[in-house]
């Protein structure tokens, strides 16, 4: 594996590099951002919304893990490991609503929504079913710390990260004015891109306006460069904003209701926000969206787009039309990312420089995943 010397990636913007092409498309590098980047962060894995109901269980893949997405009987949002505490056996093959317990197809160990061991049939032999060395409160399923923001459920793998309100103390701070209720639009207002690209290169992408011009001519129309601002917070996150944000209207002149008690800033202005590692977030007066990237290896990625609003009901039309829109938006964004991601197997690109002026947000987000592989790296190296 090439070890980039990433203290290039971390010189102020002026003079700093990219990310080297490895970082990009060898698989030795993906596995180290697993533990270095993905797993001892909060990272997103889906949305509540995946989960409406009390019971319902959605069986999930993160970088190769079997988890459970679930509504507990109480209504709290769970995220476990999809094994039973006996022999790993998958307890949840499909989606579903758990009417009584969870039931390992194997041997029939039940857990209840909360997780909780409450039948080992047989575990003592025929008919016995406790025995004196299986203790069930230590054998319950085995719980990812989890915290849910803006309907987004953010996973921490290795459990020890500071906790989510503090890591993002600062976006919670520059958002508050928004930490109001959510509504998903429903079944019409989510989709998914499947993208020949690295995770990061979507998060690139998304992270700045610079490509405003050329990739997306439509909305450039009305939201044009000069209108976007840069948002670098080194170290946390990053992303732009717009001071011309258009509300969506339908035929008769209709609108989104808008987000109470927000301040006249966001009339006519929008965010949109990286959530370091994989999460992307808009914000607007009168609906937002979640973008929640799933990185399956080097050079794939799965986009999952939702829609919120205001209010749990809006226009039928209104709605869709708005799906279709941010749809086509998103679309215009693949040729970039999967032609970004054929140029990391130019052998002689050193990964990049950045405009000082346009790409701050790139290079937020390059220097957070660098100093991140340099802490896993330093108790490594340590030990060598």
């Amino acid at each position: 594996m090439d070890k980039q010397d990433l203290s290039a990636v971390r010189r102020p913007v002026e003079t700093a590099l990219g990310l080297s092409n490895a970082h990009y498309i060898d698989p030795a590098h993906f596995e180290e951002e697993k533990k270095a980047v993905l797993f001892s962060t909060w990272s997103g894995l889906a949305v509540a919304s995946d989960v409406p109901e009390q019971g319902d269980a959605i069986p999930m893949s993160f970088l190769g893990m079997p988890l459970l997405l679930i509504r507990d009987k109480e209504g709290q949002v769970r995220v476990f490991y999809n094994t039973c505490r006996h022999r790993g056996m998958i307890l949840v093959e499909e989606p579903r609503k758990i009417e009584g317990a969870i039931r390992c197809p194997y041997h029939s160990w039940c857990y209840a929504t909360d997780g909780r061991l409450v039948t080992t049939p047989h575990v003592g032999g025929p008919g016995q079913n406790k025995h004196e060395a299986m203790d069930r409160n230590e054998l319950g399923l085995r719980e990812v710390r989890s915290h849910i923001w803006r309907d987004v459920v953010f996973i921490n793998i290795s459990g020890d990260a500071p906790a989510f309100e503090e890591v993002h103390a600062d976006l919670l701070e520059r958002w508050s004015e928004f930490e109001k209720p959510v509504y998903h639009g429903g079944a019409d207002s989510k989709f998914r891109l499947e993208v020949n690209t690295n995770w990061k290169l979507a998060v690139e992408n998304y992270c700045e306006s610079y490509h405003l011009p050329w990739v997306h001519p439509g909305l450039n129309s009305y939201s044009r460069l000069e209108d976007h601002y840069n948002i670098n917070e080194l170290g946390k996150y990053s992303g732009q904003g717009t001071l011309v944000y258009r509300q969506l209207k339908g035929a008769s002149g209709e609108t989104f209701p808008d987000f109470e008690g927000l301040s006249s800033q966001w009339d006519e202005g929008a965010e949109y926000i990286a959530v370091y590692p994989n999460v992307l977030l808009g914000a607007q007066r009168d609906h937002a969206f979640a973008i929640v990237l799933e990185p399956v290896d080097t050079e794939n990625t799965v986009e999952h787009i939702h829609l919120y609003y205001a209010t749990p009901t809006t226009d039928d039309t209104l709605r869709a039309t708005n799906t279709q829109m941010w749809k086509t938006v998103f679309e215009e964004d693949i040729f970039v990312v999967e032609g970004m991601q054929k140029g990391r197997h130019a052998v002689g690109f050193d990964g990049g420089r950045f405009s000082p002026a346009m790409d701050g947000p790139t290079h937020c987000f390059h220097e957070w995943v660098a100093g991140r592989i340099e802490a896993h790296r330093t108790p490594a190296q340590a030990a060598e």
